[in-house]
């Protein structure tokens, strides 16, 4: 069995499907009139025109081998969930937590919001702990998912999104695992620079070396310590404490393509699918302010929120910064927040509500003409991005300046 076909949330198979309607080319107004007499050689070079694969267009293929594999990590995971009662095997429950928040930690603080956001800069210590988190939770290389997580945000709800939730729930949560992607998503996402990305030696070993390391921090390591430490039976230690706690994991994650897509509010922007939603940012460490982070994909905090309570990514990234492992923590400015709210929220964030009871203690919507509205249409994948707009960088606060820390 290939893991890699399994585990890959955002990566492996990045597909799209496409319903029927959307295959149909509206008519051209030369197609709409009325045909001309073509010679004989026209009409075969338009026969032959019209077999040729480049003209053909996008059906939905099942990739069956992914569906079996889904099927038996399922069946194992729920087996191992069986094992939990049959075996009285609670106390295995505090390891599974425990890989699934450094797991956790892998994807959030290190593979989004660090390199394919470019949120924040992190010294080598912290990357190659990241880097292993992010083996731990076995959602493919570094380098796949951020280039494919990068392709989502340039492109989101289109064909070039690997999970564009316009083709439902299922289809943005696991669906599109299961079936070949469509071709926008491969030349769409050739147009993504991944330059910066390449530049780490920690991303390009693991790149490298992903097929050693990924098995020994996904499967083995969190069999190892319930097995000799606590004295648990080989079963549980496989079946609960990896395959069990593998599959909750990857739907932790895919709740963020999918439920956060579908529930919640938008209170920056309501012409965006992604939500604000709360279940989800629990379950994922501080992932669910969607709508707030397909805004502002720069923003380390990925949310507004001034607590930690359902956002222990940025508590954990703050506390790096303390201890200097972490630097150039980018966040948008109170104000800069406010003037989006106030133009393309759906009202639903207090500042909203304050305005419109003419409270001064916020921006008012004299200030909100000031934003660039032509450059803020842009869809940004972060940072780096080039069409980023220069008020966007202008406003931006930084924790920790880069010029203000000792590098590696």
């Amino acid at each position: 069995m290939s893991p890699n076909i399994i585990g890959s949330t955002f990566i492996l198979a990045e597909t799209a499907i496409a319903d029927g309607n959307n295959n149909k080319m509206a008519a051209t107004p030369a197609a709409s009139a009325a045909p001309s007499a073509a010679t004989p050689s026209q009409k075969v070079a338009k026969k032959a025109e019209a077999k040729t694969p480049e003209n053909k267009p996008y059906e939905l293929e099942i990739v069956w081998r992914n569906v079996g594999l889904f099927v038996i990590l399922h069946s194992m995971a729920l087996y191992g969930l069986y094992l939990v009662f049959a075996e009285s095997a609670y106390w295995e429950l505090l390891p599974v937590y425990a890989t699934m928040f450094l797991g956790g930690l892998g994807i959030t603080a290190g593979v989004h919001r660090l390199w394919s956001h470019k949120a924040y800069k992190a010294k080598l210590p912290l990357r190659i702990f990241l880097m292993l988190c992010q083996s731990l939770a076995f959602q493919n290389s570094i380098w796949e998912w951020t280039r494919d997580h990068r392709v989502h945000h340039k492109f989101t709800d289109t064909h070039a999104d690997p999970h564009n939730s316009r083709r439902g729930f299922f289809f943005a949560h696991m669906g599109w695992l299961m079936c070949k992607k469509h071709p926008d998503v491969t030349s769409k996402g050739k147009q993504i620079s991944m330059e910066d990305i390449e530049q780490d030696p920690v991303v390009m070993f693991q790149k490298k070396m992903y097929f050693v390391v990924m098995p020994i921090c996904c499967f083995a390591l969190p069999m190892i310590f319930p097995y000799y430490v606590m004295g648990s039976s080989l079963r549980v230690c496989f079946f609960t404490c990896s395959m069990l706690r593998f599959c909750l994991s990857l739907h932790f994650t895919w709740l963020v393509n999918s439920a956060a897509h579908f529930y919640g509010m938008k209170p920056y922007d309501v012409n965006v699918s992604a939500m604000n939603n709360k279940l989800v940012s629990t379950l994922t460490i501080g992932e669910g302010w969607h709508n707030y982070h397909h805004v502002f994909p720069w923003d380390y905090k990925a949310a507004e929120l001034g607590t930690y309570s359902f956002n222990w990514t940025t508590a954990f990234i703050d506390v790096m910064a303390k201890i200097g492992q972490a630097y150039d923590l980018k966040f948008v400015s109170q104000e800069m927040v406010y003037k989006r709210v106030l133009r393309t929220g759906d009202g639903s964030h207090i500042a909203a509500l304050l305005d419109a009871n003419n409270n001064s203690a916020i921006p008012t919507s004299e200030l909100v003409a000031h934003l660039d509205h032509e450059k803020e249409e842009h869809a940004i994948w972060g940072w780096d991005d080039k069409d980023i707009s220069e008020e966007d960088r202008k406003g931006a606060n930084v924790v920790n300046k880069e010029s203000e820390c000792k590098l590696d």
